[in-house]
């Protein structure tokens, strides 16, 4: 009888170790370690800060929609907008370091703080034109530096776009320089930004997104500075009256993904991740720039002053900034330059 059952496990153990025998399956913990079994389902988690009718969102669901199709559903996407995974893009991306976030798509604002060679889209009035800035981003520079995030445990999988960020406030219509002055602005947590509105006169506040509102609507600051989709989607013109086209930095956005978790999936999951990255990319691209042209018109329609300033003014006014932070980026100042003379 000991010998039949010796007999038994034996057979049993070499079912197993053939994969003939197995468990039941389901949803594969996206924490484990080694490379997935693409027979399991996999499900990450991906935040924003902003709400459903903004690019951000529509370009994840575009992400969303690929990767599950590609992979038959056996990698799922949850989408979690509205900073629902963290306090702010800031706290999504030590998320993705920490595992408790999967993939984020954010605003390049706060990753000069994880790799400091981001600060080099910042630098005001860089970028001509978008399709000045699609060439140095999808080009040599833009990958080198989405490159340098692996160190951080981060994955940059593409470019997306939050767009030119431009100016609002409570107080008065903003033509030149002079006109900031003095007003107490909200301010991603980026020194490069802080430094322009010193340079213009006027007090940066760095604050959480998830906060702005509030603050704007009970006059703890004055006013704050975004691209036109986010000051229309998340309603700033109900608590401000003055818009104005500045354009002094031109906002890239990424997708990020954990590297760890990454790294862990086969060849042909990581194909369709990076691909899903840049086709959710280009579309989020055509429709922020589609939403800009749009919702200039429809800020006049609620009942905004739009002003359309002398960007020389303030170009002229923030030159300090170059001289400021130049040197921090080491001998990768050089590409500071090559972006300027970038034809």
């Amino acid at each position: 009888m000991i010998k039949k059952n010796r007999v038994l496990i034996l057979i049993l153990v070499g079912l197993l170790a053939a994969g003939l025998v197995s468990g039941c399956g389901g949803q594969k913990d996206t924490g484990a370690q080694g490379e997935k079994d693409s027979s399991e389902k996999i499900v990450f988690k991906l935040g924003h800060a902003v709400n459903e009718k903004h690019p951000y969102h529509l370009g994840a669901e575009k992400f969303k929609e690929i990767v599950e199709k590609e992979t038959n559903g056996k990698i799922e996407i949850k989408l979690y907008p509205n900073n629902q995974l963290g306090s702010g893009e800031r706290d999504m991306i030590e998320g993705i370091q920490l595992g408790t976030v999967d993939i984020v798509v954010t605003s390049t604002g706060p990753l000069s703080g994880f790799e400091k060679k981001f600060m080099l889209f910042d630098f005001p009035f860089l970028f001509r034109d978008k399709e000045h800035a699609y060439r140095v981003l999808d080009g040599e520079i833009g990958q080198y530096v989405l490159g340098l995030l692996e160190k951080q445990g981060i994955k940059g999988l593409a470019w997306y776009e939050n767009g030119f960020r431009h100016l609002t406030n409570s107080k008065r219509e903003v033509l030149a320089p002079k006109d900031a002055k003095g007003l107490k602005l909200r301010t991603m947590e980026n020194k490069v930004h802080m430094a322009i509105w010193r340079a213009l006169g006027a007090d940066p506040t760095p604050m959480a997104w998830g906060e702005v509102f509030t603050a704007l609507q009970q006059g703890t600051i004055d006013g704050q500075e975004n691209p036109i989709p986010i000051i229309y989607t998340q309603k700033v013109y109900e608590v401000q009256k003055y818009v104005s086209l500045t354009g002094h930095v031109y906002s890239p956005s990424v997708i990020l993904m954990s590297k760890s978790k990454f790294d862990q999936l086969p060849d042909g999951y990581k194909e369709i991740i990076l691909k899903a990255a840049k086709e959710s990319g280009d579309l989020e691209r055509e429709l922020i720039t589609k939403m800009e042209n749009e919702q200039v018109e429809k800020l006049k329609e609620v009942g905004m002053v739009v002003s359309y300033p002398d960007k020389a003014l303030f170009l002229e006014a923030t030159k300090s900034v170059y001289d400021e932070f130049k040197g921090e980026l080491g001998e990768d100042a050089k590409l500071l330059d090559q972006i300027i003379n970038m034809k």
